[in-house]
């Protein structure tokens, strides 16, 4: 396997690319849509609602947390899932930049 050279590229190409990497699994868009939906955070209805093993939505849930569009607390013997809205704002700003910068005016 190859070496990447992410050390060339921007931070924020960087960041966009991991962010894209993540959310290019079906399962963690439904995490974040299910997430974002609710009025409070998420402890124990996520393996009910997206049908998956609870080691597979943890590792999902694990994903989403790296990049940082998840925070989660303990509460008793479970963990809470909120979406950051910080980090959420700041991935939605950086991906108007690109989207409004780019030009589409070829071929």
């Amino acid at each position: 396997m190859g070496i990447t050279k992410t050390q060339i590229f921007t931070e924020s190409q960087n960041d966009l690319a991991q962010f894209f990497k993540v959310l290019g699994h079906p399962a963690r868009v439904a995490i974040l849509q299910y997430i974002s939906n609710q009025s409070a955070c998420i402890c124990n209805d996520l393996v009910e609602e997206i049908g998956l093993a609870q080691a597979t939505v943890s590792q999902h849930l694990k994903e989403l947390k790296s990049i940082g569009l998840l925070t989660g607390e303990v509460e008793g013997k479970s963990m809470c899932y909120c979406i950051n809205v910080v980090r959420w704002v700041d991935i939605q700003n950086q991906l108007n930049t690109f989207f409004n910068t780019t030009k589409t005016n070829c071929c």
